[in-house]
């Protein structure tokens, strides 16, 4: 992505304007160009304020009411529990290499298939790629199995880093080891 970003005005309205086209475009328009990796920022036409990541969290919430959700209950639900607890700031962190992590494995499977078939118009074709990807399943699950050796081992350092982070922390305070209480009343008084 490029240093400079293409900005997107959203009027009082509700409609967005992309100042690079100078027209009007859809939210659907705003979500092609995050699909082809066009760096970009949407402000209040009115007030100048950033409002990117909630028109991106309009556009997830379009796709979540779609055919075919991402996210679960069980996720939706474990990800408003971190709002507010002291593994927030992590969390985000945590998710956002996962998902550079899974991106990674993604292009290396796609570019292993173009290395195998080139640009064969056969695979274009959605049966015949239904298929292909039955035959691939033991390699995509050993690319997922690396992957979730890789996100356990990231997270792994991340409880590290924390723990490394406490001590660092904590280090000028002077803890004494935790030892119960002694009981010097003779339990047949």
């Amino acid at each position: 992505m490029s240093g400079e970003k293409r900005v997107i005005k959203k009027y009082p309205n509700r409609r967005l304007y992309d100042t690079a086209t100078s027209s009007y475009i859809t939210l659907g328009d705003v979500k092609q160009l995050v699909l082809d990796h066009v760096d970009l920022q949407v402000v209040d036409a009115k007030t100048q304020d950033d409002i990117t990541r909630s028109v991106l969290l309009q556009i997830i919430l379009e796709e979540e009411a779609g055919g075919m959700p991402m996210f679960t209950y069980d996720v939706l639900t474990q990800i408003i529990r971190f709002y507010g607890n002291t593994m927030q700031g992590l969390m985000g962190n945590y998710l956002e290499k996962n998902l550079e992590l899974f991106s990674q494995m993604q292009q290396k499977l796609q570019d292993q298939t173009r290395q195998m078939v080139g640009d064969n118009p056969m695979f274009g074709n959605h049966n015949m790629w239904s298929e292909y990807m039955k035959f691939q399943a033991p390699a995509i699950q050993n690319m997922m199995t690396s992957y979730l050796e890789q996100s356990t081992n990231m997270f792994v350092e991340m409880q590290n880093q924390m723990q490394t982070r406490t001590k660092n922390l904590f280090s000028g305070f002077p803890f004494q080891p935790y030892t119960p209480p002694s009981s010097d009343k003779d339990p047949k008084n």
